[in-house]
């Protein structure tokens, strides 16, 4: 089989249980989501905005959010009850390979298909130039967009995964970044995200000012994925109100209930979990110094990539160890250019390629230091966005007993591979 294989066949893989941690789980019922944006728009200051005939833009971006093609739907439809004709622009920087095809696809992948959304897709790269912003720099803007009568903004507020800011991931964000396309994702991250704080909301005022924006929808969620609350914001309270959003969906992330373990595994890295790949404010592993939290590991590993990626593996450079199956299906082309057009390349280095999910296992607890290699402490999650239903290692097992916010859901058992050493 091979040195390496000779080399880890002595540490045995510990006997792990299923739990399930318990979050605040206040959430929307996604049959309520029409009623409620179309309540919302009918509020004066904003249904004043749109008048019938108008071609209004909406945006949609590259991550995970719950329940997007419905809120995309509830959105195009209240449009044309007033006789707008509503469109659909990717707006994600440099994402889906920075093509205009790549991102209509990762639109499409979210749903969004028009046959159910009501709003045709329009997707380029093409940007024109707007204005400068307050201190000179130029702005550019989604050409289909800016052609548009208006645009609304959407998009989910939290947690940014590598700066810390009074706006973090959300409208301002879309605008600066998303509606810049590549342009923007570029110009935006060229010092590095220890600027962010400050050019997110500089190039954001600065769309505001020049662009025809109409709108915010601003979402956020519980740490189950389910929509929290739904505001819609004119533009003055996008600036005003935004900070404020983010701030509470804070109270409400999700989190590893540890504040440390030997080891974690994460099953499945992409771009719809994160921005990032792997959440950093899961997994403690940042691409940056500008922002910090979530669990201590001495080691950690993926096991593969998302289809919804289409190859894109920027992030997996914070693991030690990954997979051949993961590694089979990067594509440079798809990954390159986000991590070259955002400057944080650490993020794309390869680690440790093991021929199996059992080798992965193994050398992480090999090469971890100062632990008890016979009773290590694993912890192992589907991905980052999705944290509540997680295995432990049975050295952890007691305390997640005697933890009120941890739901048993089996004993400790053997890991089960298949004939390959994969995860069964």
């Amino acid at each position: 089989m091979g040195m390496v294989y000779d080399l880890l066949q002595p540490y045995k893989v510990p006997k792990m249980a299923k739990v399930h941690q318990i979050f605040d789980d206040t959430h929307i019922d996604p049959a309520d989501i029409p009623g409620i944006i179309s309540s919302k728009f009918d509020r004066p200051e904003i249904a004043e905005r749109f008048k019938p005939g108008m071609e209004i833009a909406i945006t949609v971006g590259s991550r995970g959010i719950s329940n997007t093609a419905l809120v995309v739907k509830s959105i195009a439809d209240w449009l044309k009850s007033k006789g707008c004709t509503p469109f659909v622009v990717p707006a994600m920087g440099s994402h889906g390979g920075a093509t205009a095809e790549g991102q209509k696809q990762v639109v499409l992948d979210y749903g969004c298909d028009p046959a159910y959304t009501g709003a045709e897709i329009r997707s380029s790269m093409e940007t024109v130039y707007i204005g400068d912003t307050e201190n000179g720099r130029p702005v550019n803007f989604d050409k289909n967009a800016f052609n548009a009568d208006g645009v609304i903004v959407m998009n989910r507020v939290k947690a940014h995964t590598d700066f810390r800011g009074p706006y973090e991931s959300g409208l301002m964000k879309m605008l600066a970044i998303g509606l810049g396309k590549q342009y923007g994702a570029q110009v935006t991250h060229t010092d590095g995200f220890g600027m962010m704080h400050q050019y997110v909301p500089e190039f954001g005022k600065a769309m505001i000012k020049y662009a025809p924006i109409t709108c915010g929808v601003a979402l956020s969620e519980n740490a189950y994925e389910q929509t929290r609350t739904i505001d819609v914001l004119t533009p003055q309270e996008i600036i005003d109100e935004e900070p404020k959003i983010l701030a509470e969906s804070k109270k409400y992330l999700a989190r590893l209930l540890w504040d440390e373990c030997d080891i974690l595994i994460v099953d499945e890295m992409g771009k719809n979990f994160s921005g990032a790949g792997m959440d950093p404010n899961i997994t403690g592993r940042f691409q940056t110094p500008f922002a910090t939290g979530g669990i201590k590991c001495k080691r950690m590993a993926v096991l593969d990539l998302s289809k919804e990626s289409h190859g894109n593996g920027c992030g997996m450079g914070v693991a030690e160890f990954t997979t051949r199956r993961l590694y089979n299906k990067l594509d440079f082309e798809a990954t390159y250019p986000n991590c070259i057009t955002n400057t944080v390349v650490e993020g794309m280095r390869i680690p440790l390629v093991m021929d199996s999910d059992k080798l992965v296992f193994q050398a992480a607890i090999r090469t971890a230091t100062f632990i008890d290699k016979d009773n290590p402490r694993i912890i192992r999650i589907p991905n980052t966005l999705n944290v509540s239903d997680i295995w432990i290692s049975e050295a952890m097992f007691e305390e997640a007993k005697a933890n009120p916010n941890i739901e048993i859901l089996s004993e400790p058992e053997e890991v089960k591979f298949d004939e390959n050493d994969n995860l069964f």
